[in-house]
């Protein structure tokens, strides 16, 4: 059974926090203050002196705003890795498909992620699922991620709100817990 709380020292696992995020071309947001959330975050970790790792995806796709070599690329500053914190480059949605991250929390004797960041239904979900399903006790911040509305398969256009949602329901109590910003720092704001 997972406990309520991560245990201190997690790691703080950031996913594809980039400034491609923010082309107009994705569409309608939700929380448009995750940032925020994840920046109170790191301030907190870093603080404590606890992991903190980033994820950056590097596209292959020509046309990606996530390639190497765009404006895109970059990490959003807010959120940016400082010295000294690992940043895990991937090509695939799961941070953990093609990567040395499960190397890398194994030989460090990590057990325990706190994941935040782009997209919720895309590789926020694939990398949970995934770390679930390798043993990890993780929590995902619900406030500390986003996504972007959709239209489904059936033609029915879902709401940012919605499909972030559904994908937080698809994922607690069997692949992570969802917790919020504000429970992980012990801040009431």
């Amino acid at each position: 059974m997972r406990p309520l709380l991560p245990a201190p020292g997690a790691v703080l696992l950031l996913i594809d926090l980039q400034r491609a995020i923010d082309h107009p071309s994705w569409g309608e947001r939700n929380n448009p203050h995750a940032e925020v959330q994840i920046a109170r975050l790191l301030v907190y970790w870093r603080d404590r002196g606890w992991p903190v790792w980033h994820v950056r995806h590097d596209s292959t796709d020509p046309q990606s705003y996530y390639r190497p070599g765009q404006p895109g690329h970059d990490f959003k500053p807010e959120v940016a890795p400082v010295a000294g914190e690992p940043v895990i480059p991937k090509q695939t949605n799961s941070a953990f498909i093609g990567t040395d991250l499960e190397d890398r929390l194994r030989a460090g004797g990590h057990d325990t992620l706190v994941v935040a960041g782009v997209i919720t239904n895309n590789s926020v979900e694939a990398t949970v699922r995934m770390a679930g399903n390798l043993g990890f006790h993780t929590y995902i911040v619900a406030d500390g991620c986003f996504t972007f509305a959709r239209t489904d398969w059936n033609g029915t256009h879902r709401s940012a709100e919605d499909v972030h949602a559904m994908s937080l329901a698809n994922l607690d109590s069997e692949y992570c817990t969802v917790v919020t910003a504000d429970v992980l720092s012990g801040s009431s704001s």
